[in-house]
């Protein structure tokens, strides 16, 4: 199963010094059953999208408790057992928890896909939306699009062999 782990560049780095994700249970995104049901579309292609961008959400989720953290989301695609990832059936159709999965093993570094992470000319867009999320999550519609207005920027496809020059020299 492809999920998608939301990160900062900092976690980023360490999971670059690390050769691992974490231990588990790790909270990372994937094309659920619940995800489906949101997104009505049979297009794997279409889901594993809105599975990123879930992932990117919680990314910016991230930020938003992360002042010190470069203002760009990251995200890992990484393939990991079919068993490895449960949903959670309390949470059920939350909106919050839309393609939610934890993984409950250990997630090497090595077994990821790919790297997206946003360009450096969203980082003005993706600092204004980490600072109004608070404000969005209570129902304020002036930052719901300020949130929003980050989700406008498409995060970059990076090959694990450019992770280095992601998290800079040294790291």
């Amino acid at each position: 199963m492809r999920v998608y782990v939301p990160l900062t560049l900092p976690g980023l780095a360490e999971a670059h010094r690390t050769g691992g994700l974490g231990d588990g249970p790790l909270l990372a995104y994937a094309v659920t059953p619940a995800l489906r049901e949101w997104y009505v579309s049979d297009d794997v292609e279409e889901l594993e999208y809105a599975a990123l961008g879930r992932a990117a959400l919680a990314s910016l989720r991230l930020l938003a408790a992360d002042p010190d953290a470069p203002r760009r989301r990251v995200v890992v695609a990484v393939d990991v057992p079919d068993e490895a990832a449960t949903t959670d059936p309390d949470r059920g159709l939350d909106p919050a928890a839309l393609g939610e999965v934890r993984v409950t093993r250990a997630v090497p570094l090595a077994k990821a896909a790919a790297v997206h992470v946003d360009a450096a000319d969203a980082e003005a867009d993706v600092a204004a939306a980490a600072r109004a999320l608070p404000a969005a999550d209570g129902g304020d519609d002036d930052a719901r699009f300020t949130v929003d207005g980050a989700e406008d920027h498409e995060l970059l496809w990076y090959a694990t062999q450019e992770i280095p020059g992601l998290v800079g020299p040294g790291d």
